[in-house]
């Protein structure tokens, strides 16, 4: 997976097209990223024992990942992978650095 939890992202298609924001959590198996700020719904909620009173939620819904990219050094870029050593490691295609 090329992005991962904790990464600094940028939307490049959608309703919230330019925005950036954190990777809260990562579902690999459908190809989707939660994202702080991001793709925010509506959700109407009834009261229940952890909140009382229900009524409107602002929250954030899944995005699929090939809408993201990962930002580096503040400018948006592709990820690849390499292996140094015995590790495989991520690579910002753009400079060449290694990201992790």
């Amino acid at each position: 997976m090329k992005i991962k939890k904790g990464d600094l992202v940028r939307v490049i298609a959608g309703k919230d097209k330019d925005k950036e924001g954190k990777v809260t959590s990562i579902d690999a198996k459908n190809h989707k990223a939660i994202v702080e700020g991001v793709n925010m719904i509506t959700k109407h909620t009834k009261p229940s024992a952890q909140n009382q009173n229900g009524g409107i939620v602002h929250q954030e819904a899944p995005i699929d990942i090939s809408n993201l990219m990962y930002v580096h050094n503040g400018k948006t870029t592709r990820v690849g992978f390499k292996i140094e050593g015995d590790k495989k490691v991520r690579i910002a295609k753009s400079t060449g650095e290694v990201i992790d």
